[in-house]
């Protein structure tokens, strides 16, 4: 199946946000999102900047890391196509925050998010959930045999042909997935209590420590800088400052800046 990198309901970040309103209208209410994949800055400050323009926001933001993907994506695509999950998190969390619309908006975090602590590390550092495909596949019985998209799947998870899907055995496999979830979420609510803390909304970016050299490890919040609320409207950051600038509500195109900005 193709993925085109256009949709036909809408062209421009101000279309995209005057859909969801026409989905969450058609729908009754019920909770309208969408997922992507971080690629230029400015295409999602675009976004945010239709969503303080109409009014309008989405119910929940799924962000996809780089590192995600399925077997029947091209090589190329799952291996080095758009930023990584943690890199994007932060940013599509900071954009939020910034513009001052973060409590309106769930984020799910989505891209090898397989353990307890990928969980916990999520959460932390922007989440508010996370997705697990990946994890689920593997409890299901997939082997990575990358024919997902062939329909000769070897163990009868992503195929139509009878005489292989009869290799997934619904009842067994159906036990896995369900002990699988049921422990991972037992792992994570330990960590949790092993770090002190007696709910997960009280995860903060310093509760998560990478190692950065041989000799040194630092938390999150020395990693990365997080925005207060409704900075972007302002001064934004010097690390920001060109792509905010350059995005627009009414186009996805970057606006054309003086040498001097």
């Amino acid at each position: 199946m193709l993925s085109p990198p256009a949709h036909s309901a809408f062209t421009t970040p101000k279309e995209l946000c005057e859909f969801i309103g026409q989905l969450r209208s058609l729908s009754g209410g019920k909770p309208i999102g969408f997922k992507l994949c971080i690629g230029k800055r400015r295409e999602f400050f675009a976004i945010c900047k239709a969503m303080l323009e109409t009014g309008i926001t989405p119910d929940f933001i799924t962000v996809d890391g780089g590192e995600g993907g399925t077997g029947a994506a091209p090589l190329e695509f799952s291996n080095v196509m758009g930023t990584p999950l943690d890199d994007a998190l932060v940013f599509v969390h900071n954009a939020l925050r910034g513009c001052g619309i973060r409590d309106r908006i769930r984020i799910i975090a989505s891209g090898r998010v397989v353990t307890g602590f990928d969980i916990a590390h999520k959460l932390a550092i922007g989440a508010d959930v996370c997705n697990s495909a990946r994890a689920m596949m593997f409890a299901l019985g997939c082997i990575q045999a990358q024919k997902c998209n062939t329909n000769e799947c070897p163990t009868g998870v992503a195929t139509q042909d009878p005489d292989l899907a009869v290799g997934l055995v619904v009842e067994d496999k159906a036990t896995r997935v369900q002990n699988f979830q049921k422990n991972t979420v037992r792992a994570f609510v330990e960590l949790i209590a092993a770090a002190g803390l007696d709910h997960p909304s009280k995860l903060r970016p310093w509760h998560i420590h990478r190692r950065v050299s041989t000799t040194e490890s630092r938390h999150y919040s020395e990693i990365y800088h997080y925005l207060e609320k409704g900075e972007l409207l302002g001064e934004p950051p010097a690390a920001y400052a060109r792509a905010w600038r350059q995005a627009q509500a009414q186009t996805f195109d970057a606006a054309e800046l003086s040498e001097a900005v």
